[in-house]
């Protein structure tokens, strides 16, 4: 079976107030954290990019991943999800990482990778990153529209308990990144 990795980072950082991707967490680009946990256990990883492709270039090193630019970022997640099943195209599984969860690990990553078919992490029994989607929610990526991804779709998936294994918390806001820098 064939795994790959994608990893979101095509918002524009609204709440945050600009670029979150670049906003630095333990002396490193906020982007940089999710795809090296990612790379670390998989060999092919992609990181979609939109809003502010170019500066985010630019400001992260995004070694180990693939970078595809979605056209069409600004219409939501669905779309930055799209773009990277597309990229994906082959892979029998795809495991999802948002590039604003700074304490994403690898063993996290390997965590629900290690489940078969689609799986979700679950943190303290809270649902978050990374998820596994299997073959049947890969079927169903193109059909994915405005800023929910499989959001609807994974409450029937099996939950992984990674509580242990990272940190859940993302960063939407300059508040939340204080905190995570704390």
């Amino acid at each position: 079976m064939s795994d790959a990795g994608l990893v979101l980072a095509a918002g524009e950082g609204r709440r945050f107030g600009g670029p979150k991707q670049l906003a630095l967490v333990g002396g490193r680009p906020l982007v940089e954290h999710a795809v090296a946990a990612v790379a670390e256990v998989l060999d092919r990883v992609v990181v979609v990019l939109g809003a502010r492709a170019d500066e985010v270039r630019r400001g992260a090193d995004l070694t180990g991943a693939e970078v595809v630019v979605c056209a069409d970022w600004a219409e939501g997640l669905g779309a930055s999800v799209r773009c990277g099943v597309a990229a994906l195209a082959g892979a029998d599984r795809v495991l999802v990482a948002v590039a604003d969860q700074p304490g994403l690990t690898p063993a996290a990553v390997r965590a629900v990778l290690a489940r078969p078919g689609s799986a979700r992490a679950v943190y303290d029994g809270r649902p978050g990153h990374p998820v596994v989607l299997g073959p049947e929610l890969l079927a169903r990526a193109r059909d994915l529209r405005g800023d929910v991804g499989f959001r609807d779709l994974l409450s029937s998936v099996p939950a992984v308990e990674c509580g242990q294994l990272g940190d859940w918390r993302d960063i939407d806001t300059r508040e939340d990144l204080e905190v995570v820098q704390r």
